[in-house]
């Protein structure tokens, strides 16, 4: 459950309760899997996204967010 261009994670903490009373609990995030078609490789990539980062591709393009991932040495 992590994003693989953003990088992000479940946060922890405590619930609370009325009582104040603290059991643990986590967020997570909203992680999709998205298929994509990167012309370059002539083939269909599959990524673990977040919103985020299914937005950040929106913007800048599946070209640039491949060519980033293989700089930071992540398999496509």
């Amino acid at each position: 459950m992590r994003c693989q261009l953003t990088g992000r994670e479940p946060g922890f903490g405590n619930r609370v309760s009325h009582s104040q009373r603290k059991t643990r609990r986590r967020w997570n995030p909203n992680v999709q899997h998205k298929r994509y078609f990167v012309p370059s490789l002539n083939r269909f990539v599959t990524l673990t996204l977040s919103a985020k980062g299914i937005k950040t591709i929106d913007k800048v393009g599946i070209e640039a967010v491949v060519a980033r991932l293989r700089a930071q040495g992540v398999k496509v």
